[in-house]
């Protein structure tokens, strides 16, 4: 990866102080939806373009404002929701990635647009800091409804469960940040 983790634009990224940053799948198609805008902050398209969600990241700022974005339950305060555009119809086990499985262009985004939320709100990757909704659970002891994103990757089938894909975007995610 040669990205510069300025991918994303300053104006989406608003003075706030924020925790952590949670990474979804919109289990939609390849675009991003009105409802799938209303939800994240920052959506990957299929084709790894990147949309602006409606809420601000600011409004997830403790305490959470009206119209703040409600990416994860009981966990939206502080925390940044990131989603790829992907896995409509998919299902866990077996697995099946379904008519709009993720690309690997989205999960090569991914890391950058993490180290570009991380340097801004100086967000150190860990496991509790920046995760998926699938580690939620695990990783900060916040129940969850059965959240498996992310937690396969539909172009390499060699990589199987939460922590594993979690391990890898935040490798990636260390390694832009120096």
């Amino acid at each position: 990866m040669t990205e510069s983790p300025v991918a994303v634009s300053a104006a989406w990224m608003p003075p706030a102080r924020m925790q952590r940053i949670i990474v979804h799948w919109t289990a939609g198609a390849h675009k991003a939806s009105d409802l799938d805008k209303a939800h994240y902050h920052i959506l990957i398209q299929g084709d790894a373009s990147l949309v602006r969600g409606i809420p601000t990241i600011d409004l997830n700022q403790a305490p959470a404002k009206k119209g703040y974005a409600a990416h994860t339950l009981n966990c939206n305060t502080g925390s940044i929701g990131v989603s790829l555009c992907c896995m409509a119809g998919a299902v866990e086990s077996p697995f099946n990635a379904g008519k709009f499985p993720m690309t690997e262009s989205q999960w090569d985004k991914l890391p950058v647009v993490l180290a570009a939320l991380c340097e801004r709100y100086s967000i150190t990757p860990s496991p509790t800091t920046v995760l998926s909704h699938a580690e939620v659970q695990a990783n900060l002891g916040i129940k969850q409804r059965g959240k498996w994103d992310i937690a396969r990757l539909a172009f390499d089938p060699s990589v199987n469960g939460a922590k594993a894909c979690g391990d890898i975007f935040r490798k990636r995610t260390a390694e832009l940040l120096g």
